[in-house]
């Protein structure tokens, strides 16, 4: 079954207001499938985010059923035409996700199933194979790092360039993203805020007005913009 798969940088721009920036995006590729289940897990008030989620996308038309207990998760994942994954602390989320037995549950649906997923910040980093592209603080230990393997690369949201005219001596996101590739050789997307990658077909696409940045290992890091196709720089075993 081909994967679909939308991994969205942030979920909100500077002025404008929660998800309005991909809806658009979110409203294609999610067709006429209108039951969605949220997963609220990357953020303390899991309610309060589930109803902000859940307003928003309901003025999109889409019923949103979100997870709170682990005895209902395997249950509403496997009635839900959609997976929605929002942002946070990536280390509570995935911990979460294991806690709650739904990791195995939730990549089953979208590899076997064939179900969108939808991800914004951490949630589009647990798409990928492990979250050790995040730059969350370790706030919560999860059992692992692995996660949920939807797509063969990595996702760096919320990437920053560094700025020329900064005094600041400390790392920048790049470098740490050349860190993990020195002790990794998984292919990484650095997703600036207003980017998003999408994921069907067999293809994966980039979307969004500001672009991202492709780091391989042993490769310089690319550029690539609005409309670019990256399937093949982002490929488990791309050429170096």
């Amino acid at each position: 079954m081909d994967k679909r798969v939308l991994l969205i940088s942030n979920s909100t721009m500077h002025g404008s207001g929660f998800l309005d920036h991909c809806m658009p995006e979110i409203v294609d590729f999610l067709g006429n499938r209108r039951k969605i289940a949220f997963i609220p897990f990357a953020l303390f008030s899991r309610k309060e985010y589930a109803e902000k989620a859940s307003k928003r996308l309901a003025a999109a038309g889409y019923s949103v059923t979100a997870i709170f207990e682990p005895s209902h998760a395997r249950q509403i994942v496997a009635e839900a035409e959609a997976i929605f994954v929002g942002g946070g602390n990536t280390f509570r989320l995935l911990k979460t996700m294991y806690d709650f037995d739904v990791l195995s549950a939730i990549a089953a649906r979208v590899k076997k199933d064939g179900i969108p997923y939808i991800g914004s910040s951490a949630g589009s980093i647990v798409a990928g194979p492990t979250i050790k592209t995040t730059k969350d603080m370790p706030i919560v230990q999860p059992p692992s790092f692995d996660a949920l393997q939807l797509v063969p690369f990595q996702i760096s949201p919320h990437f920053l360039d560094p700025d020329p005219n900064s005094t600041h001596m400390g790392e920048t996101q790049e470098d740490r993203i050349l860190q993990f590739l020195e002790e990794n050789d998984a292919p990484v997307a650095g997703l600036r805020e207003g980017a998003m990658l999408r994921v069907e077909n067999g293809s994966v696409v980039l979307k969004g007005p500001t672009g991202a940045r492709i780091f391989r290992k042993g490769k310089p890091p690319q550029e690539a913009k609005h409309g670019d196709s990256l399937g093949s720089l982002l490929a488990a075993g791309a050429e170096k």
